[in-house]
């Protein structure tokens, strides 16, 4: 492999699933990859990485896809060891010479398992070509698709994975004007509790799996059923204050 040029790995968001969502620049790099890696959570028979590619006009070749399964194990030894793993495979790619996509939902950057790669690629080979395309975040979807604006004038906007306890989220909701909670899962019971007994459900809203089959777009959270609701790819806006009109 002497003199082999180490291939070009790419980062793409692909957006949280509505169809066009993917960036025109990013949708050429993938059109121009050797190979494109999937991520697909453990348990479920489809990558929505790869879902969010509808509507685009690309497909991947059987031969150019490789499926990795994510379990996203608390244990973090267990995933630095996974992502240890893959950065090896992606890496012997890369040092073969091959350009390499790996597709992330929502943004690249925002909470995806992109960085954990790219951190470990980049310890592996500190000289590699890459470059990272931006995608749509959760959250940004989920306030293009109800109408609700994320932030005006001076509001204060918090972005926040769901905190372990009601007294918590309740701080944090006090002193900021808009919540976005991510990776509520099955805290979602009692995040709900706490919007009703604050008396802010009816202007808070709550969107999952956006664009794709089993979505669910809310308004007003007050009614919504907690068991219902709760899944993959969640998305709560909690506003402290009715919006007023300015």
């Amino acid at each position: 492999m002497s003199g082999t040029l180490i291939g070009t790995f790419y980062g793409v968001g692909v957006g949280p699933g509505p169809a066009g969502y993917l960036p025109v620049a990013a949708l050429e790099a993938l059109r121009a990859a050797d190979l494109i890696y999937a991520p697909r959570a453990r348990g479920v028979q489809d990558s929505v990485a790869l879902q969010c590619l509808a509507g685009t006009g690309f497909t991947p070749a059987p031969a150019q896809l490789r499926e990795i399964e994510f379990n996203m194990d608390p244990d973090r030894s267990v995933l630095s060891e996974h992502y240890a793993q893959l950065a090896d495979a992606i890496a012997r790619e890369l040092r073969a010479g091959r350009t390499v996509a790996y597709l992330t939902i929502g943004d690249s950057m925002t909470y995806s398992t992109y960085g954990y790669v790219l951190a470990a690629l980049r310890a592996r080979i500190p000289e590699l070509p890459q470059r990272t395309f931006p995608g749509v975040t959760s959250y940004a979807a989920a306030a293009a698709a109800m109408a609700w604006p994320l932030g005006e004038g001076k509001e204060r906007v918090l972005i926040l994975p769901c905190p372990e306890s009601a007294d918590e989220l309740r701080r944090e909701i006090e002193t900021h004007d808009i919540v976005v909670l991510m990776k509520v899962g099955a805290r979602l019971p009692w995040v709900l509790d706490l919007l009703r007994e604050m008396d802010i459900a009816q202007h808070c809203a709550f969107a999952r799996r956006i664009g794709l089959p089993g979505e669910l777009l809310s308004t007003d959270v007050g009614a919504l059923e907690a068991n219902e609701a709760m899944g993959y790819l969640a998305t709560l806006l909690v506003r402290r204050k009715p919006s007023v009109q300015r």
